[in-house]
C-alpha cells in the first residue's frame, strides 16, 4: 500500500481547498476536519493530471458533502475522466509543520471568493490537459510562495507555466520557512489577502503530501513473483485504510522502465470512474473482484509476454487523510519464464549431393534461455573431422556430405519450462526419373488427346518439356493455339487434326544429372481426301504418261474410283490404262481416246471427304531431241569435255527447258562445270568426274532424258558397287559389281574389310584369285552383326573405299539328335566337338590333381590356342562308363583351379577340363587319379577310435570310484572294531582282581 502524488497536483490541491470553503460556508453544521489529506494523481504521458475528489471521514459529514459539493464532483470529473498518471520526479520530503495548517472560512464573500478561484483552477487544468503539457524539473531560484502566487494570478488569467510549479518543487525545502512572511507582505493591502493566504498554505499541504511519496523499497522488501508466458498473475496488494475506516481512495499501479528509469501507469481506479489502463496493458489488466482472498488493491494481469517482466508498484492515495510514512507503497518484481520456441530452423528435407557442405541453422527462444542439442537418427550428434556444432549449438556445420551422413537430424531446444524439437532430413539429390511414360496414341481428326508424363525426383522441382519432332511444341504454329501443358507434365491437344501425327517427346529434369526424355507417336486418322486438283494434265501422244490424284489418307488408301466424262471408268477393263499404288492413273501408250474430262474419288478404311474436281486432260506430242550426247566420252585427268544437247517442241506446246544431271545423284561441280545452250563443259577433269550424265528435256507435256558415260583415264579404280552378302553361322558370302578399274590398260584387285559391329579396329583379307568379285570369309563367330566394305587396287594405288553393308551370321540351330552337342557325351570315349559348330579356344593344359588337408585341388593352365575365346570353364569325371559333371556351376575363365571335398576313397577318377566358347568346346588330356583307401575310412576311423577313448576314459573313472567307495568302507569297518575292542579291554579289565598289597 502507497501514496503516489508527483508535482502535477498543485491545481488539484487549488481545486481540493476551494471546494472544502465553498463547504465550510454552506453547511454550517458540518465542521472540516482538522487533518485533511490531498492527494494529488501523477502526470500522464501527454502532460495531464489526475484529479481528487476530496473526502469526509464521517457519516453525517458525508451526507452533508454529498450535497454542497455536486458542483465540485462536476467539475472533478472533468478532469478525473482525462486522467493519466505518471510520476516524473519525486520530491524530497518538506518540514511538516506546515502540513498542519488548516483554516475555517466563513465569510460569505470568501466563499465566493474560493469559489472563483475554484473554477479558474479546474479550467486553467482543463486547458493545461487540452494541450497536452509536461511538467519537467526546474532548478530555479525564488520563492516557493511567489511562484504559487504568481502561479493564481496567472490561473485569474486563464494560463500558468508548468515549469513554474516545477521550480518551486525544486526551491521548497530552502524557502520554506520565507514563504509565510512573504505571502504576508504580498497580500497585506489587500481586501481578499486572508483567502489567498488561505489557498497558498493548503497548497503547500498538497505540496507537502505528493512530495511524501516512497521510494522503492529494498530488493528484499520487495515481492518477488514467477509468471509463465501466455498466463495470468495476481499482484496482491492490501488497503489499509486510517484509523481502520474505509474511505475513498484512488489505486495507481505503475511499472518502471528499466531503461529509464521512469515508471509508466499501468492501471488506474477510482470508484464510480472509469478505469485506465495503459499502453500494452489494454485488456490485460483488471481489480481482483472485492470477494476474493486478495487485497482490495490488487491487480490481475493476464497473457503475460516477456516485455512484462520488471517491478511494478502499487500506490494507494487517500483522499482528505494525511500519509502515514510507514504505509508507502508496495514493490513486486515479476519475472517471465517462457517455454522454448523455435525463431530458426532448417528446411524439412535438404537435398545434398556427395562431398557438399552444409549448415543446419536452429534457434530458439525462451525464459531461461533454452539449450540447444543436436541428435542424427535419435542418437547424439558425435563431432568429427566432418562434423562440428558451433556458436551454442545453434549451427551444426557438416564440411564434406559422406554416405553415413545421410539421415534425419533433430534439433531439440530445452530449459526449465518445457522442450520443442524440429527434424530436419538430409536427403541425397537425384536426378528426374520418368515414372509414367507417354505412350502411342491413334485419334480420330477432331478428337482431343492426351499424353501422360509422370516423373519423380529429389528435389521434387520437376520441369517437363515437350517437343514434336525436335521441337517445342509451343513453338509450332500448327499446334500454338491447340496445345496445353498440365502441371502434371501431361501434354493435351485439343482438337487434332491430320498434320499433327508425328513423334512427341517429353523431357523432364529437376536440374540435377541430365535430363530424361521419353517418346510416343501421335496417329491420326482421317477420311481419304484429295488435297490438290490441278485444272489441266497433259498426256505425251504414243508414250507412257500418268493423270495425278494428289491423295492424303490414313489410314493408307484402299482404292480411288475414276470417271472420264462423267462416266465410272473401269482401268481393270480398259486396255493400256493402270491405277497405281498412290491411286494415279498409268497410260501405258497414250492415244487420243485418253483425251477427256477425269475425277477421283479415294477412300480408305475411315472412308472418303469426296472427290476431286474436274481435271482436264489433253493429249499433245512431247518434245524431241535434235542433238543428243554421245554414249561415251573418254578423256584423262586434267583435261576438259563438252558435252552437247538440244530438244525441240510439239506442235501447241512450250519450247522445253535443258538440264544435266548425274544420274548416281551427285551434285555438279559448279565451279568447274558451265551449262550453255543446252550443251555441258567440265573443265581440269579428275577422277570424281568418272560417271553417267543425263540431259533432260521437259515441257508441261512430258519429260525426255538421254544418257552419256564419262571415263576418266589414268585414275586409281573407282568404288565397287552393289555389295551384297549371305550369311551362314560361321561365314559370309560376299559379292561386287567392280568400280572402273582407271582404263583398259589397269588390272584392279579387291580386298575385303571388315569387323564386329562397335569395334574400332578393322580386319583385311585380300580377294583371290586376282579380279575376282566374289569370297567368303570364315571362322565368323555365330550371331554376330559384322560390317563389310570392299576396296579395289591398280597400278596407281589404292581406289575408293565401297558403302558399307551391314550382315549378322545365323543363330546355332539346335543339334540333331545324332549329332555331337556342346556337353560331354556320357560314353567312356569322350566326343570332341565338332569343328562345324564354330570357333573354339585351344587345350586347357597341365591338368593336375593335389590332395589337400580339406580335399582335392584340380588346377590347369589356360590354353594356348585363342584363350580369348574362353567363356567359362566345365570339368568333365568318370569313375566308370559314363562321364559327369564335376561343377555345378561355371567356372570363370580367369579361375585355374578348383576345389573338390567329397571324392570317394578307393577308387580311380578320371578327369577332363573343358573350355568352353559360345557354342563349342575344347578338352583337355584325360588324366587318371586313384584316391587313397584311407581316405575312405576316415571318418569311421575317427568315430571309432573316440570312442575307444571315452570307454576307456569311462573306464579309469569307474574304477576310481569303486577304489574310493572301498577305501571309505574299509575305514569305516576299521573304526567299528576299533570300538569293539576298546569295549571288551575295559569289560576284561573291571573282571580281574585286584591285588593286595602285603
Amino acid at each position: 500500500m502507497g501514496m503516489c502524488v508527483d508535482p502535477g497536483a498543485f491545481r488539484w490541491c487549488q481545486a481540493l481547498s476551494r471546494s472544502q470553503s465553498l463547504t465550510t460556508a454552506s453547511t454550517a453544521r458540518t465542521t472540516v476536519p482538522t487533518s485533511t489529506a490531498a492527494t494529488s494523481g501523477g502526470t500522464t504521458a501527454k502532460g495531464t493530471t489526475t484529479p481528487t475528489v476530496p473526502t469526509v471521514s464521517s457519516h453525517s459529514q458525508q451526507a452533508d458533502y454529498r450535497h454542497v459539493s455536486s458542483f465540485h464532483h462536476a467539475k472533478v470529473r472533468r478532469s478525473l475522466n482525462t486522467t493519466i498518471f505518471i510520476k516524473k520526479k519525486k520530491a524530497a520530503t518538506v518540514t511538516a509543520a506546515a502540513a498542519t495548517a488548516t483554516t475555517k472560512v466563513t465569510e460569505t464573500t470568501q466563499t465566493e471568493t474560493a469559489d472563483s478561484k475554484s473554477k479558474s483552477v479546474s479550467n486553467n487544468f482543463s486547458n493545461q490537459y487540452s494541450n497536452n503539457s509536461n511538467y519537467t524539473s526546474s532548478n530555479g531560484s525564488g520563492s516557493t510562495y511567489n511562484t504559487s502566487i504568481n502561479c493564481r494570478q496567472a490561473n485569474s488569467r486563464g494560463s500558468c507555466s508548468s515549469s513554474n510549479i516545477e521550480r518551486a518543487l525544486a526551491v521548497r525545502r530552502r524557502n520554506l520557512s520565507l514563504s509565510t512572511n512573504k505571502l504576508s507582505e504580498q497580500y497585506s493591502c489587500s481586501a481578499a489577502a486572508l483567502n489567498w493566504l488561505i489557498s497558498s498554505f493548503v497548497l503547500l499541504l498538497c505540496i507537502t503530501l505528493c512530495t511524501s511519496s516512497i521510494s522503492p523499497p529494498a530488493p528484499q522488501d520487495a515481492v518477488h513473483i514467477t509468471a509463465i508466458l501466455g498466463e495470468s498473475v495476481v499482484f496482491n496488494c492490501h488497503v489499509e485504510f486510517p484509523g481502520d475506516h474505509p474511505v475513498p481512495y484512488v489505486l495507481q499501479w505503475e511499472k518502471k522502465v528499466s531503461e529509464t528509469g521512469q515508471e509508466i501507469p499501468i492501471y488506474i481506479w477510482y470508484e464510480s470512474y472509469p478505469t485506465h489502463s495503459g499502453e500494452g496493458y489494454e485488456g490485460r489488466v483488471s481489480r481482483v473482484s472485492p470477494d476474493s482472498s486478495f487485497g482490495a488493491a490488487s491487480l490481475n494481469l493476464t497473457n503475460i509476454r516477456e516485455s512484462d517482466q520488471g517491478w511494478y508498484e502499487c500506490k494507494v492515495v487517500f483522499l482528505n487523510r494525511p500519509p502515514k510514512q510507514h504505509k508507502n507503497g508496495t514493490w513486486f518484481h515479476l519475472d517471465v519464464h517462457a517455454p522454448p520456441r523455435f525463431s530458426v530452423t532448417p528446411e524439412d528435407i535438404i537435398y545434398v549431393n556427395l562431398g557438399d557442405s552444409i549448415i543446419l541453422n536452429c534457434q530458439a527462444d525462451g525464459t531461461p534461455t533454452p539449450e540447444i542439442l543436436w541428435y542424427k537418427d535419435a542418437i547424439p550428434v558425435d563431432p568429427s573431422s566432418t562434423v562440428g556444432i558451433f556458436n551454442d549449438g545453434t549451427e551444426l556445420r557438416i564440411s564434406t556430405i559422406r554416405h553415413e551422413d545421410i539421415g534425419d537430424y533433430t534439433c531439440i531446444a530445452r530449459n526449465g519450462e518445457g522442450q520443442v524439437s524440429h527434424t530436419a532430413r538430409v536427403i541425397i539429390a537425384g536426378g528426374a526419373v520418368i515414372m509414367v511414360p507417354p505412350t502411342n496414341q491413334t485419334k480420330l481428326e477432331g478428337e482431343k488427346v492426351q499424353f501422360t508424363c509422370e516423373a519423380k525426383a529429389m528435389p521434387g522441382n520437376v520441369t517437363v518439356r515437350w517437343f514434336r519432332e525436335g521441337s517445342p511444341v509451343r513453338e509450332v504454329a500448327a499446334l500454338e493455339t491447340r496445345v496445353t501443358i498440365r502441371k502434371d507434365g501431361s501434354l493435351i491437344i485439343n482438337p487434332v487434326s491430320a498434320d499433327d501425327s508425328g513423334m512427341y517427346t517429353c523431357e523432364v529434369s529437376n536440374g540435377i544429372g541430365e535430363p530424361q526424355s521419353a517418346s510416343a507417336f501421335l496417329n491420326i486418322e482421317y477420311p481419304a481426301k484429295v488435297t490438290f486438283t490441278p485444272t489441266i494434265q497433259y498426256l505425251p501422244f504414243r508414250l507412257a504418261g500418268v493423270v495425278q490424284c494428289y491423295i492424303k489418307a490414313n489410314p493408307p488408301l484402299q482404292y480411288v474410283t475414276w470417271t472420264k466424262d462423267k462416266r465410272l471408268l473401269e482401268p481393270y477393263q480398259t486396255k493400256d490404262i493402270v491405277i497405281m499404288n498412290n491411286g494415279s492413273l498409268l497410260f501405258t501408250r497414250v492415244n487420243q481416246n485418253h483425251q477427256g474430262r477425269y475425277t477421283c474419288t479415294p477412300y480408305n478404311a475411315q472412308g472418303t471427304q469426296g472427290s476431286s474436281g474436274h481435271m482436264e486432260v489433253l493429249v499433245r506430242k512431247p518434245p524431241a531431241f535434235t542433238i543428243e550426247p554421245d554414249p561415251l566420252y573418254q578423256r584423262k585427268v586434267g583435261e576438259s569435255v563438252e558435252m552437247h544437247c538440244d530438244a525441240q517442241e510439239a506442235e501447241g506446246t512450250t519450247k522445253p527447258t535443258i538440264t544435266w544431271q548425274r544420274r548416281d545423284g551427285q551434285p555438279l561441280q559448279k565451279n568447274r562445270v558451265r551449262i550453255m545452250n543446252g550443251n555441258i563443259t567440265i573443265e581440269n577433269l579428275r577422277r570424281s568426274d568418272f560417271g553417267y550424265y543425263q540431259c533432260v528435256a521437259s515441257n508441261e507435256v512430258a519429260t525426255i532424258v538421254s544418257a552419256t558415260q564419262l571415263v576418266i583415264e589414268g585414275t586409281q579404280p573407282h568404288a565397287p558397287y552393289n555389295l551384297s552378302g549371305t550369311a551362314t553361322e560361321f561365314s559370309v558370302t560376299l559379292s561386287w559389281m567392280p568400280g572402273y578399274s582407271g582404263g583398259p590398260d589397269y588390272k584392279q584387285d579387291y580386298t575385303i574389310w571388315y569387323r564386329e559391329a562397335g569395334v574400332s579396329d578393322w580386319s583385311t583379307i585380300p580377294v583371290t584369285p586376282s579380279g575376282s568379285t566374289q569370297v567368303t570369309i570364315n571362322r565368323l563367330s555365330p550371331g554376330t552383326t559384322y560390317e563389310f566394305q570392299v576396296i579395289g587396287k591398280n597400278a596407281l594405288g589404292d581406289g575408293m573405299m565401297s558403302k558399307v553393308i551391314t550382315i549378322r551370321t545365323l543363330d546355332v540351330q539346335k543339334p540333331k539328335k545324332t549329332s555331337t552337342t556342346t556337353a560331354a557325351p556320357n560314353e567312356k570315349e569322350f566326343k570332341h566337338a565338332s569343328d562345324d559348330l564354330g570357333p573354339k579356344p585351344g587345350q586347357p593344359r597341365n591338368v593336375s590333381v593335389l590332395e589337400i588337408p580339406n580335399g582335392f585341388l584340380i588346377s590347369w593352365q589356360v590354353p594356348l590356342e585363342r584363350p580369348h575365346l574362353v567363356q567359362f570353364y566345365t570339368i568333365k569325371y568318370r569313375t566308370d562308363a559314363q562321364w559327369k559333371t564335376l561343377n555345378r556351376g561355371q567356372i570363370r575363365p580367369e579361375e585355374t583351379s578348383y576345389l573338390v571335398k567329397n571324392l570317394v576313397g578307393g577308387r580311380t577318377y578320371y578327369f577332363r577340363v573343358l573350355a568352353n566358347s559360345l557354342k563349342s568346346y575344347e578338352t583337355s588330356e584325360e588324366i587318371k587319379f586313384p584316391v587313397p583307401a584311407r581316405v575312405k575310412h576316415k571318418a569311421i576311423t575317427a568315430g571309432v577310435v573316440g570312442g575307444i577313448l571315452f570307454f576307456i576314459v569311462a573306464i579309469i573313472l569307474s574304477i576310481c570310484a569303486v577304489k574310493i567307495c572301498n577305501k571309505r568302507k574299509r575305514r569305516k569297518q576299521e573304526k567299528e572294531l576299533n570300538m569293539v575292542t576298546a569295549r571288551i579291554t575295559d569289560r576284561n579289565a573291571l573282571s580281574q582282581p585286584v591285588p593286595l598289597r602285603s
